[in-house]
């Protein structure tokens, strides 16, 4: 089945709520007015449930299909946009200072209300179709939030789906991995507390740019020297906060950054090293040094025989050599890895074609990705729930 008719019939309206969500971007949890315009939408189309305020501000629609009773089948879109200022220069662009959907959650908002309106016109399936439209992945763990609320068994999902753009990947074309897909974060902050004094008299001080800057170096040999190195861990210090003046050696400063992982005893392992690490610098240099590491999103991990399934009904849409199947994982993390933790199910990635990369102020989402991720949403759900 290549891309549906329907959804190159409903292309040009899917585009302009598009872009209409593109220009109005909201942040984590508050999504209001983007929330309410998919409530309207999944009413508007005879959706046989809409239900919001799930996970905070969550939305999902319930499709029923003509032809009786059969299992859920759970689709996932992400609602929110990020705190950066756009360049794309598009006539739809960002009207909200501060604020932009530069990782295309617009597009697969829209998307997904596209294959709804598809579903809930054919309804030519046996089972239950639950949309659900979820705020805060971009670092407030939404999809969490709706686990938590009870999402999957108040309406009795059974698998889940999801879909992410993919910017260098041509249009039309799909990758997908069998386990992980995307890594663990984590954040970690360091704060060394010295003792102050004159620059021109550092015997008299404990230095905690000193202690910082070899904090710095040690954890550099943490994936060198540590990690196995076919393992995927990533160690970044992104910041290094100390000192205001030229000639004052401060008292403190604070190192921050993140860990990512592809294994769980990978992502355990390093932050026992860090605690360590911070333990002995703190030994070594007479600084005290406290450790402050919080665990974000865990491994977005995709099941075999849904990934195998997702592959297929891709192919389906693509075509021949259009469907990568075992794309290199994303070190960059997914919070629809907590939906994959409380139900099995496969996230695949959808070409954006030749675009700035997620999360650059000049990205956009190319709508000639649209009928694609219509189809590939609506064939999962006829496919999965076939009469």
């Amino acid at each position: 089945m290549p891309v549906l008719n329907r959804a190159a019939d409903l292309t040009p309206e899917v585009i302009a709520w598009r872009r209409h969500l593109h220009q109005n971007p909201e942040l984590l949890y508050d999504v209001h007015e983007t929330a309410a315009f998919v409530a309207e939408k999944l009413k508007a189309f005879g959706c046989d449930q809409v239900e919001t305020g799930i996970g905070q501000t969550g939305v999902v629609g319930v499709i029923k299909g003509r032809h009786g009773d059969g299992k859920t089948i759970g689709l996932r879109a992400d609602m929110d946009a990020l705190p950066i200022t756009e360049t794309s220069g598009v006539e739809w662009a960002s009207r909200n200072p501060g604020k932009a959907h530069s990782c295309g959650h617009d597009g697969h908002t829209s998307m997904l209300l596209g294959a709804a309106k598809y579903l809930a016109e054919t309804r030519n399936f046996r089972g239950t179709a639950v949309l659900l439209f979820q705020p805060a992945e971009e670092g407030g763990a939404g999809g969490l939030a709706m686990v938590q609320d009870g999402v999957m068994e108040r309406f009795n999902i059974a698998e889940v789906y999801g879909l992410h753009n993919f910017p260098g990947l041509p249009v039309g074309e799909f990758a997908i991995c069998k386990g992980p897909i995307m890594a663990t974060t984590d954040e970690f902050d360091l704060f060394v507390t010295g003792r102050g004094g004159h620059a021109a008299q550092p015997h008299r001080t404990c230095d905690p740019i000193v202690a910082g800057a070899q904090l710095m170096t040690a954890l550099q040999g943490v994936v060198a020297r540590n990690i196995d190195p076919l393992d995927s861990v990533v160690i970044s210090v992104t910041k290094f906060i100390a000192g205001e003046a030229y000639n004052v050696i401060p008292e403190t400063a604070k190192l921050s950054g993140t860990v990512r992982s592809l294994k769980a005893e990978s992502r355990t392992f390093a932050e026992k090293r860090i605690r360590e690490i911070a333990a002995g610098i703190a030994i070594a240099t007479g600084a005290d040094i406290s450790v402050r590491y919080k665990n974000n999103y865990p491994v977005t991990f995709n099941h075999d025989a849904q990934t195998d399934f997702a592959a297929s009904v891709a192919l389906k849409v693509a075509g021949n050599g259009k469907v990568i199947t075992n794309v290199k994982p994303m070190m960059a993390a997914e919070d629809f890895a907590y939906m994959l933790e409380a139900r099995p199910g496969a996230y695949i990635f959808l070409g954006n074609g030749d675009t700035p990369g997620l999360h650059h102020p000049a990205y956009d989402f190319n709508d000639e990705a649209i009928p694609y991720g219509i189809s590939y949403y609506a064939a999962l759900i006829e496919t999965a729930l076939a009469t």
